[in-house]
């Protein structure tokens, strides 16, 4: 799976996860999906490129890469 194809499977994912903690709040599924809902998104936030920067992770999975590349 190439890259561009990888990032539109995270958009549809992350549209359906939005969707899902909607109907979850208007009462239409129940709270387990709005449960795992809530940890894809918290999870895709923590991946973010911001917050990689905010906890100083950044430069160690750069670090991590190059060694992986090599």
């Amino acid at each position: 799976m190439n890259e561009q194809n990888q990032e539109t499977l995270k958009h549809v994912l992350d549209g359906a996860s939005i969707l899902t903690v909607i109907g979850t709040l208007v009462e239409f599924l129940p709270a387990v999906s709005a449960v795992l809902s809530i940890v894809w998104v918290a999870i895709r936030i923590y991946e973010t490129e911001t917050m990689k920067k905010l906890m100083n992770r950044k430069k160690d999975d750069d670090a991590k890469h190059e060694q992986e590349t090599t």
